[in-house]
């Protein structure tokens, strides 16, 4: 199996792992004298089936994660700095919209506020890492589609 297709496996799980909560949570009540729509202990079966999976799955990924090298770094250290670019990219997009609202004013005696940031400068820092991301994101889906999970 590839890396890929157990990261859409485990993603698929979460989802069915969350609808079957929820049936469970549908199927827990009943009227005396009524039988639930679907009998909640196979639900629950069914639910914890899907948990274990999602268990193996999760440490498979993790291991091979870790095993695994996109140029000097392993895909968990590439995922970090992904993560950390998306954090600092959406800090500069939140500093361009503030610098880039223009304060009104109803008189020319009213105080004039000023932006302390330059708006240029800060765009082309965050086109820069949107660059970054999207190449980080492309060498992860690549090797993601390449790389056999790791299962021994």
């Amino acid at each position: 199996m590839k890396l890929a297709e157990a990261l859409q496996e485990r993603a698929d799980l979460i989802k069915n792992i969350e609808r079957l909560r929820s049936r469970v949570r549908n199927n827990s009540h009943v009227q005396e004298g009524e039988k639930p729509a679907e009998n909640p202990l196979e639900l629950i079966k069914e639910m914890n089936g899907c948990i274990d999976r999602f268990e193996y799955l999760a440490g498979k990924i993790n291991k091979t994660n870790n095993e695994t090298m996109i140029g000097n770094m392993t895909i968990t250290e590439v995922i970090a700095k992904k993560d950390a670019l998306i954090l600092k990219a959406s800090a500069y997009r939140d500093f361009v919209y503030e610098s880039s609202s223009i304060t009104g004013r109803a008189r020319g005696t009213e105080i004039k506020i000023l932006p302390t940031l330059k708006v240029v400068d800060l765009q082309k820092e965050v086109d820069r890492l949107s660059k970054e991301i999207r190449q980080l994101d492309n060498s992860l889906q690549a090797t993601n589609w390449s790389t056999e999970l790791v299962e021994n």
